[in-house]
């Protein structure tokens, strides 16, 4: 596996592989990885012939009360775990390197960051916009791997692709799960063992809205109050959102019709988790 930490180097790097005729594959990453992370490493060595994986823990995306600086770092086993995967080049750039003194110019999404996460996280996406720009310029890939976990994130890249006129795809790889249903991500290392039982009732409460649903029920704020209920009666987890939502415009719902998604943010503590579920009515 070659690092790179430069985005020269790294452009070299990626010239010469499409000179040999290589498709590129992209898995943009804050690090921190675990086995959702190389599910899409999977994918993209399925598909590409050279899979680049970027690990950066992007400043922009993070609010002045959020946890930049306490964000799981670590890169010793990530390489480990990126070199078993047989990835190809591993991208560790610097936020000097990203973001250069002066650095003054942002992408911006103006619609489906308007919901869910957005409302909650103010100048969040305009954070992952730019650094999924700059990524993409930089690599340059055929196909570009995100998780269905950051549902709204995968929307909003997607149609940035499509209004920016990107040649490029996007592929979306289903959420993974502990063998509990826990959807994995970077910040479950900050849970203790109290809280993640704790955080069990997400996932469960999206089970719940599930058979709920299957059962005939079509009323979207009966069903949030369902998963609502469920999760209130773990203590010490507060409901950031629950959201019945049109999977294309992310737009609330009152009646079920068509796709929808069913979003939950949750804190405990400090500690920010988000799932989701992706139903058609």
């Amino acid at each position: 596996m070659i690092v790179t930490k430069t985005i020269s180097e790294t452009r070299r790097i990626i010239n010469e592989a499409k000179k040999k005729g290589k498709k590129i594959g992209l898995v943009p990453t804050m690090g921190a990885l675990h086995d959702g992370h190389l599910s899409l490493v999977r994918q993209a060595k399925k598909d590409c012939d050279f899979v680049v994986v970027s690990i950066f823990v992007n400043p922009t995306q993070f609010g002045p009360d959020e946890d930049y600086k306490k964000y799981p770092r670590t890169l010793t086993d990530d390489k480990l775990l990126l070199g078993r995967g047989k990835v190809d080049l591993l991208f560790l750039p610097t936020a000097e390197e990203m973001y250069p003194q002066r650095f003054s110019t942002y992408v911006t999404e103006g619609n489906l960051s308007q919901f869910l996460c957005g409302k909650s996280r103010p100048g969040h996406f305009r954070g992952v916009c730019t650094v999924v720009t700059k990524l993409f310029n930089i690599i340059t890939p055929g196909i570009a791997y995100f998780g269905q976990k950051d549902y709204q994130q995968v929307e909003i890249v997607k149609k940035m692709v499509k209004d920016l006129n990107f040649s490029l795809k996007i592929k979306t790889v289903p959420i993974a799960r502990e063998e509990n249903g826990l959807a994995m991500s970077s910040r479950n290392k900050y849970l203790n063992s109290s809280e993640r039982k704790k955080a069990l009732a997400i996932s469960q409460s999206l089970s719940l809205a599930k058979q709920l649903i299957r059962k005939g029920e079509r009323n979207c704020k009966i069903i949030k109050n369902k998963i609502k209920n469920h999760i209130r009666s773990k203590k010490s987890v507060k409901i950031d959102y629950v959201e019945v939502v049109d999977a294309k415009t992310l737009e609330p719902k009152t009646k079920l019709s068509d796709r929808f998604v069913i979003a939950i943010a949750v804190y405990l503590g400090k500690t920010r988790l988000i799932d989701n579920i992706i139903l058609e009515a």
